[in-house]
């Protein structure tokens, strides 16, 4: 892409191809693309799927937990994740910071060792219960990084935890998040997953990118994910 913030274009979907059984050659090719609900040669539905996703969200140049897109629809994405480790502890709420100084302290050098471990992104919030009452902060620790060979917090309430990967269906917003925001498009999201026949999980994750303090809010990249059970592409 031409564009300086390098916008990442995914269009996921089916193509139908026909063969003329006379000479064994194809003799037509079409697409239908997950994000539209008409899949017509040109449509102004497609062209708005492609402005939506030229806007600008900035993500910083750190290491991120790994990922392929499966599925993009017009409200969500749906993500298969690499297994990661975090580092966590107790927060308050989704939207919150209570706990991060002590897991940035962990990766800072507050550790048995006194490691310093390389910053990454995002900063997970995660809410267990269906009530996003019970919530933990996490920071994603380098890929290379594997939990017998970190060193121990120093604190009793902050703890090393693979997380396994999977599938997880995901929704992108900007600006500075808000409970009531990030509640409101964890509902979003639920019942758009729903009402496709997926099976989402209780609680969510609150995927936040950006330095608050030296990102302007309408570029800031924020996402809520949905842990999914049982999906398939068929």
């Amino acid at each position: 892409m031409l564009l300086p913030w390098k916008p990442e274009l995914v269009f996921t979907g089916t193509s139908v191809m026909g063969v003329n059984p006379e000479n064994g050659k194809f003799c037509s090719h079409v697409d239908f693309w997950d994000s539209l609900e008409k899949n017509d040669y040109f449509s102004f539905e497609g062209l708005s799927e492609v402005f939506k996703q030229l806007r600008i969200y900035k993500t910083p140049e750190l290491e991120s937990p790994k990922y392929q897109i499966l599925k993009k629809t017009a409200n969500y994405e749906v993500r298969q994740y690499d297994p990661f480790v975090v580092v966590e502890t107790n927060a308050d709420k989704l939207s919150g910071n209570t706990g991060f100084n002590d897991v940035a302290g962990y990766i800072f050098g507050k550790n048995s060792t006194t490691e310093k471990i390389p910053m990454t992104t995002p900063v997970f919030t995660q809410a267990i219960d269906a009530d996003l009452s019970e919530v933990s902060i996490q920071i994603v620790l380098p890929s290379d990084k594997e939990t017998k060979s970190l060193p121990n917090p120093n604190q009793e309430t902050v703890s090393l935890r693979k997380v396994e990967g999977g599938i997880a269906a995901v929704i992108k917003f900007s600006g500075k998040p808000t409970e009531d925001s990030v509640r409101e498009k964890e509902k979003i999201l639920r019942s758009n997953i729903i009402k496709d026949g997926l099976k989402p999980q209780p609680g969510c994750l609150l995927a936040r990118y950006n330095d608050p303090g030296r990102t302007w809010s309408f570029i800031m990249r924020n996402e809520v994910l949905i842990w999914l059970d049982d999906f398939s592409l068929d």
